[in-house]
């Protein structure tokens, strides 16, 4: 007797939801429909991006492996930047000379450096490419409302989209953004806080060669990034105090660039803003009380959002596709449903503890360096120095940063 495949549906069509959709139909193929609503989703499979990115990601090594595995990595690896090394300074913004605190560098793997700049527009489009590739039904339209059914209608809920139409799945994944409508929608709640700080990101052209080396210099104010791309080109990432970032983006872009140079230093001689405007992203952090409801799974930042210290938001949902994704093969598989609420507390249980540990990480590093009393920066900075001298702690936090974790024994 043949069944009817089960239908998923997600919610979001940006790299987390995207990616999911490429790895449960790319794992099931006829055995599963998998449908991505979202009005930008068609658009991003149809359309390559510009050369000049403004939102780029720093792609830790386990999402580089996923990116591998979904077969979309070799199409994007030309435009992605290895990071090699890392600096740390800490210094007050007229310091002339910004010691360094901390510099780790090191592979994870043979020739695997452990994080790549990609912009996040290229590894959208290829993933989208991917989705259209593996049979991933592409909708222009919005999940409005979700009705789970429950046991008597077999494991499944009822998708409301824009328009009124109406679609049936088993699971309806919420991939819709840190201010998911979903996630409210099933009352769950939110836990977190402003920072009152603004990111400021932007794309810089250099004069001399980066090298693959990031550097993170820590300011009163908030870290300022500077993460390697492609050719003589690197991304800013510009932690301001939100009180400030009006008076700044009133500026024109000549004045806005002598700005960037006081923070970014002169080591890489002539700089060129190549996007103009610059873009504004508030921070904030939050942690969804579950990650689950009725017939329904968060993932990316509709479950989570961190601050940007240790580039690590989009690492963490691809995190979340991995464990999800990979449950929800092995279970449909033998039968059982999407839907069901046994496979989705162990979701939840599966990426609780990692989220709440980045959480807490980048919540502390942010308060602990967007500070200017001394004591504060004495002890800071000891800490860092130490933890320079330790080539088992510096390979520990390599490996963490690359999120593979401890080394196998064998």
């Amino acid at each position: 007797m043949s069944h009817s495949p089960q239908t998923i549906i997600i919610a979001g069509g940006g790299i987390a939801g995207m990616a999911l959709a490429v790895l449960l139909k790319q794992g099931l193929g006829s055995g599963l429909e998998v449908v991505v609503c979202d009005p930008a989703a068609p658009e991003a499979a149809r359309n390559a991006p510009g050369d000049s990115p403004l939102r780029v990601s720093a792609l830790a090594a386990d999402g580089r492996r996923l990116l591998q595995r979904l077969g979309v990595w070799e199409g994007i690896a030309s435009r992605a930047q290895a990071i090699d090394s890392m600096d740390i300074t800490d210094s007050m913004l007229a310091d002339p000379v910004r010691a360094k605190l901390l510099s780790l560098s090191g592979d994870v793997g043979a020739g695997e450096p452990f994080a790549h700049m990609l912009a996040n527009d290229h590894v959208l489009h290829a993933l989208a490419k991917a989705a259209v590739d593996a049979g991933v039904e592409l909708c222009e339209a919005r999940v409005e409302r979700w009705r789970w059914n429950g046991a008597a209608a077999g494991l499944s809920g009822t998708a409301t989209l824009s328009g009124g139409a109406q679609r049936q799945a088993s699971l309806l994944v919420a991939a819709d953004g840190s201010r998911s409508r979903l996630r409210a929608l099933a009352g769950i709640g939110w836990h977190g806080w402003g920072y009152g700080q603004t990111a400021i990101v932007a794309t810089i052209a250099h004069e001399r060669p980066h090298a693959g080396r990031a550097t993170q210099h820590f300011l009163p104010s908030g870290p300022f990034a500077i993460l390697p791309l492609t050719g003589c080109r690197s991304s800013i990432v510009w932690t301001e105090r939100a009180a400030d970032v009006p008076a700044l983006m009133a500026m024109d872009a000549e004045d806005m660039l002598t700005e960037i140079r006081r923070r970014f230093g002169l080591e890489r001689g002539s700089l060129r803003l190549e996007t103009w405007p610059v873009g504004v992203f508030p921070l904030a952090l939050g942690v969804a009380r579950r990650f689950y409801a009725d017939g329904l799974a968060l993932v990316g930042d509709a479950a989570h959002q961190v601050h940007p210290i240790a580039g690590q938001g989009l690492n963490l949902g691809l995190r979340d596709v991995m464990a999800l994704g990979d449950a929800l093969i092995d279970a449909i598989r033998i039968g059982l449903p999407a839907g069901g609420m046994d496979l989705l507390r162990a979701y939840d249980r599966n990426r609780r503890t990692d989220v709440i540990a980045m959480a807490v990480v980048t919540d502390g590093l942010n308060r602990l360096f967007s500070n200017d009393f001394t004591p504060v920066r004495l002890i800071r900075d000891l800490g860092a120095r130490l933890a320079g001298r330790s080539s088992t702690v510096k390979q520990m936090l390599i490996r963490e940063a690359a999120g593979v974790g401890a080394p196998t024994r064998n």
